[in-house]
């Protein structure tokens, strides 16, 4: 266990030092995490060994999805979100629900020893998007603002939204033989339940702690050193009373967030600085544990269906739909396809992969596989066209204006 914390200590000593640099490049942090990870692992070099059971990764994952989420909502930009709720609500409400359809049609034909419910789970581990992969085009300036607070919005929501359907489709797959009407109760019981109580969590445990937080300030009561840990402490403890009642806690970070960023006002930014700082470290050995776990395990499943299905996913399946939810917003042809574009997958899709593969759904392991693949893709792909496309889609709109 020593080896693993040296290791992974000097690897992020030497990331650190030339992060800065490298976000100037096509190279992105998860891409050479992946990487590190997968050379790491007992299937190359062997440097790196981890006895985590799925539970860890996934509490681990969880933590650090809660803190990104939390952390980009309070730095969102609020009036601009009033403005141009129009493209965030279309994608969440027309989009999201017609990508799990695509989805499962494309399950359907591509995998046909499988049911319909086990082609709605990996169609849904898969439409939620990852606000941190994203954050190479949510945090360019180069796009216009209207589109990097709709695309910030649609990925810290669309995660808490799918946890319902999720899993109400694996209680369907595990139970087979359930009624129509059934399924249509079920899948809304879970909806109201899970959004309700996180919307409510999120934001009754902000209010409190943000109160307490400007109690305790104007009386001169907290260090400079303490006062790294309360967004912290906050953004967790929204996730997790919210987990514990059986709501979403991605919804409860995601609200408590922009919340937060909302009471604060100008001294969000400050206050969520350090918070921000241990997240991005969460995220990186994040991946670097999943790449080192899973990927080495996985490859013997892997098959040509689970690539053309990683592959629509990441196009058709995603574009097509959010291009169709964005007609009426008066967003000009490239700004739809770029919205529809950027949708990378990661933590939340690894969370799903790990519920699934500790559920009783047959074929988990080939539905973890392709979510792997897809994760893997997105991290390069998304990854390498963020500048280029964001600076092009930039270029093209000045020019029309």
């Amino acid at each position: 266990m020593y080896t693993n914390f040296a290791i992974l200590s000097i690897f992020a000593l030497c990331y650190s030092l030339v992060a800065g640099r490298l976000e100037k490049t096509a190279i992105t942090g998860p891409m050479i995490f992946l990487v590190f990870g997968f050379i790491s692992s007992p299937l190359m070099f062997g440097w790196l060994s981890f006895d985590l059971d799925r539970g860890v990764l996934r509490t681990l994952a969880d933590i650090t999805l809660a803190l990104v989420l939390f952390i980009d909502a309070a730095n969102s930009d609020k009036s601009v979100l009033k403005r141009h709720s129009a493209i965030p609500t279309r994608m969440l409400l027309i989009g999201l629900p017609l990508t799990i359809f695509l989805g499962v049609i494309a399950g359907v034909f591509l995998f046909e020893s499988w049911g319909i419910w086990e082609c709605a789970i990996l169609a849904t581990m898969l439409t939620a998007t990852d606000a941190a992969l994203g954050k190479g085009v949510v945090t360019n300036k180069a796009v216009p603002i209207r589109l990097r607070e709709g695309l910030n919005v649609e990925s810290g929501l669309n995660d808490g939204i799918c946890v319902p359907l999720l899993l109400a489709f694996i209680v369907m797959a595990e139970a087979q033989g359930s009624s129509e009407l059934g399924t249509v109760e079920l899948i809304v019981h879970h909806m109201l339940q899970e959004i309700g109580i996180g919307l409510i969590v999120g934001v009754v445990v902000t209010t409190i702690a943000a109160y307490m937080m400007n109690f305790a300030m104007q009386r001169g009561w907290m260090t400079k050193i303490w006062l790294q840990l309360p967004v912290v402490m906050v953004a967790i403890a929204c996730f997790s009373l919210a987990q514990m009642l059986h709501g979403s806690g991605y919804i409860a970070a995601f609200v408590g967030g922009l919340l937060f960023g909302s009471l604060a006002k100008e001294k969000t930014h400050s206050l969520v600085m350090d918070a921000e700082g241990l997240a991005e470290t969460l995220a990186m050995f994040t991946w670097i544990v999943f790449a080192a776990t899973f990927i080495g395990q996985m490859t013997g499943l892997l098959t040509w269906n689970a690539f053309i299905y990683a592959i629509l996913s990441l196009t058709v399946v995603r574009i097509l739909p959010m291009f169709l939810s964005l007609s009426g917003t008066g967003e000009k042809v490239e700004s739809k396809l770029f919205l529809a574009w950027f949708g990378p997958r990661g933590f939340a899709s690894i969370v799903f992969a790990i519920i699934v593969l500790t559920s009783e759904v047959e074929h988990a392991q080939e539905m973890a596989v392709v979510v792997m693949l897809t994760v893997i893709l997105s991290a390069f792909l998304h990854g390498i066209t963020a500048s280029p496309f964001a600076n092009a889609l930039a270029k093209r709109l000045t020019s029309k204006s």
